[in-house]
């Protein structure tokens, strides 16, 4: 026998019934910036090399290590994008949105691909939800896109354990004096050499190692809302000050770090008790400057990627039922040669009407396909033989309580509407 090809290392297939919850994690994590005021984008898969080199910054992991690089026909060097905004921020500026009505909001969803050794949470090729604004600095603009990430997870989803740690990074201007700080007590702690060269490139990065052995001597460290400039200082407390206004439950999370160079001033992630060592389901933040960095003119930014596949994976720990995992309402059976034409009209006239449909195939017999019809999920069975033929009628039973009834063909659609919908 052939032996079967599998999907690839770190990646998995998205097939029912997960993939119902899948596509309602999707919507519900779209549908805040769809009432937002945000218009739907979409990117091509794989960008200019340089782009993510410029874009999220060549010391991070991401350009260094992770990133699927390859070289196409013509000698160029092209990679499947790794994140969303050095993309989505391309596309903006090449097609003069910059220019437009500002601040300038977009949505966007599709795989992005890392290559990272895998594990539960962490994939090679994984699905976000992300936004994208630019065009305004303003801080209540920050609050409107945390404000999104936790009306879909907490409130549309109805995630309980999700927790939102904000942060602020200063900016270009009082970031400097911080970062010295911050190496003067690196330098005094004793750090292996990998973790001592990471510091180098960016200190702050060693803030977000998670192994206890760093985080001891990490105790004493400064910490950068202590030496925000008056200006962040002043942004970062009406960020929060509008997160009240919103609801938003939220955390103070001075050590809070992300792992792409260009994000300054707020940045937030959502996190997930239930999920283990890789909690964090999404997050974001403001990257004034990074525009400017990909040629476009020096206007403020801010936005969010959120995860399909990690959401999926919190809904799962905490229980929630989120959909009804049927691949049918109704099933309708045809009993002998003649009636399939006549069901598989009816399943259109049926389906027509907005109501999930199946048909029993191959001339089954009726146990073989009342069998079916229960492993459907369906909640009614439609059976016409010879005799409903020549009435123009229909036999509809009800799979959850067993009963049944003779109902005339051309009153059908409707009555199955009112009973299901």
């Amino acid at each position: 026998m052939t032996e079967l090809f599998k999907a690839p290392k770190g990646t998995y297939d998205v097939i029912p019934p997960f993939s119902a919850l899948w596509l309602k994690v999707r919507d519900a994590l779209s549908t805040p910036p769809r009432n937002s005021g945000y218009g739907y984008i979409e990117t091509p898969i794989f960008e200019d090399t340089a782009l993510f080199v410029r874009g999220v910054g060549e010391s991070t992991d991401v350009v260094s290590k992770e990133m699927y690089t390859f070289e196409d026909k013509g000698g160029r060097s092209l990679t499947l994008k790794p994140e969303g905004t050095a993309g989505v921020l391309r596309a903006m500026l090449e097609n003069r949105m910059d220019r437009g009505a500002l601040p300038a909001k977009v949505w966007y969803t599709g795989p992005h691909f890392r290559y990272e050794q895998p594990q539960s949470g962490r994939y090679r090729q994984h699905t976000q939800v992300g936004v994208e604004t630019i065009g305004s600095s303003d801080p209540a603009l920050d609050a409107e896109v945390i404000w999104m990430a936790h009306h879909a997870q907490r409130n549309i989803l109805g995630l309980k354990q999700v927790r939102i740690l904000v942060n602020s990074l200063g900016c270009h201007e009082c970031r400097p004096g911080y970062r010295q700080k911050l190496v003067e007590f690196l330098n005094k702690c004793d750090l292996d050499e990998a973790t001592r060269a990471r510091a180098e490139i960016n200190p702050l990065r060693v803030l977000d190692d998670k192994r206890q052995v760093v985080q001891d001597q990490l105790k004493d460290a400064p910490l950068m809302p202590d030496n925000l400039c008056a200006a962040c200082s002043e942004h970062h407390e009406k960020v929060l000050g509008y997160l009240d206004v919103l609801g938003v439950q939220y955390e103070k999370a001075p050590r809070l770090v992300r792992g792409l160079d260009y994000y300054v001033r707020t940045t937030f992630e959502c996190v997930h008790d239930g999920l283990g060592a890789q909690s964090a389901i999404g997050g974001g933040g403001r990257y004034d400057g990074l525009i400017e960095t990909l040629g476009g003119p020096a206007i403020g930014g801010v936005g969010f990627g959120l995860g399909v596949d990690r959401t999926c994976l919190a809904v799962q720990a905490e229980g929630l039922k989120l959909v009804d995992e049927a691949s049918a309402e109704v099933f309708l059976i045809p009993v002998g040669q003649a009636a399939i034409t006549k069901v598989v009209g009816l399943a259109g006239d049926i389906r027509a009407a907005g109501i999930n449909a199946d048909i029993a195939y191959d001339g089954r017999s009726i146990k073989a396909a009342m069998k079916s019809a229960d492993r459907s999920g369906a909640k009614f069975a439609v059976i016409i033989g010879e005799d409903e033929m020549a009435s123009s009628t229909a036999v509809v039973k009800n799979l959850v309580d067993g009963s049944q009834e003779s109902l005339a063909v051309e009153s059908l659609v409707s009555v199955l509407l009112d009973r299901i919908k």
